[in-house]
C-alpha cells in the first residue's frame, strides 16, 4: 500500500460551531484519490494554540507524514499558525520573507502597515504557495508540510498546485474489492484474522429489513495478493452456503 501518510488539518472555531460549513476535507479527499493517493487521517480543530502544537507534533513525528493545513495563515490575533509552525517544524522563530513582503507592499501600499505585513512572517526555510486569487501566498516546508489559507477559492488551487509538482499520480494504483454478505460480521472474524497485513480490510456490519450484514472491503496495491485475500471470503460464504453479492 502506498506508505506516504496524507494528513488533512482544517482550523477553525467557525466550522466546529457550526457558523461555517467544512469545504476542505471532501475536496482533499477527492484530489487525492485521482491521483492513487489516500487520507492517512483529518482533523478539523479549534484556534487553540495547545490543540494545534499537539496536532503538528503528532504529524512531525510520523517519518511518513504530508499535510495540508487550511487556515490561520492571516493577520488577526486568531491566527495562529505561522508562529506555531515556525516552533514545531524549524524550532526557530518566524523570519521575515522578503519575496512576499514585497508582494503584500505592492498588493496594499501605506495599507500593508501596521497588520498586513506580518504575514510575510514565515517559518524559516519556507518556501512560497502563489495564491492565484489575491497574490497572498501560502507557504510549504521540506517539500511536505503546505500550510494554505481557509478560503476554498484560493486553498485548493494552491493545494492542486503542491500535488501536480509534488506528488503526482502514481504509477501503480490501489485496486479495492467488496461484497455484501447475508450474515453478521462475527460470522467472518476468523477470516478476518487470516488476511495478509499487506491488505487493508474494513469490516462495516449493517442491519437491513432487521437483518444482519456484513460489508466486507479489501484493497492491496498487490492485485495478485488481493484476489487470493478476497476468495478466502467468498469460499467461507460459500461453504456456511450464506448468500453475499459482489460490490
Amino acid at each position: 500500500m502506498n506508505n506516504i501518510h496524507f494528513y488533512a488539518v482544517i482550523i477553525g472555531t467557525e466550522i466546529l460551531n457550526g457558523r461555517r460549513e467544512d469545504k476542505h476535507f471532501t475536496f482533499i479527499q477527492s484530489e487525492l484519490e485521482k491521483r492513487g493517493h489516500s487520507l492517512y487521517a483529518s482533523f478539523i480543530i479549534k484556534d487553540s494554540p495547545a490543540l494545534l502544537e499537539n496536532v503538528f507534533t503528532l504529524i512531525k513525528n510520523d517519518p511518513y507524514a504530508v499535510m495540508f493545513s487550511f487556515g490561520g495563515i492571516g493577520s488577526t490575533p486568531d491566527d495562529l499558525t505561522r508562529a506555531i509552525a515556525a516552533k514545531i517544524f524549524t524550532c526557530k522563530p518566524l523570519v521575515r520573507h522578503t519575496e512576499f513582503e514585497a508582494d503584500i507592499i505592492e498588493r496594499f501600499a501605506q495599507a500593508a502597515y501596521p497588520h498586513r505585513i506580518f504575514m510575510s512572517d514565515l517559518p524559516k526555510n519556507s518556501e512560497l504557495l502563489k495564491n492565484p486569487i489575491n497574490n497572498m501566498s501560502g507557504f510549504y516546508l521540506e517539500k511536505r508540510y503546505f500550510f494554505v489559507p481557509g478560503f476554498p477559492n484560493m486553498a485548493h488551487p494552491m493545494i492542486q498546485e503542491a500535488l501536480h509538482t509534488f506528488y503526482p499520480e502514481r504509477l501503480i494504483k490501489t485496486e479495492r474489492m467488496s461484497l455484501l454478505a447475508d450474515t453478521s460480521e462475527n460470522t467472518l472474524i476468523d477470516i478476518m484474522h487470516q488476511t495478509d497485513e499487506k491488505v487493508e480490510l474494513s469490516s462495516l456490519p449493517m442491519f437491513v429489513d432487521e437483518k444482519p450484514k456484513v460489508e466486507i472491503s479489501l484493497a492491496s496495491d498487490d492485485s495478485h495478493l488481493l484476489k487470493i485475500s478476497f476468495e478466502m471470503f467468498t469460499q467461507e460464504l460459500k461453504r456456511l452456503n450464506i448468500d453475499y453479492s459482489i460490490l
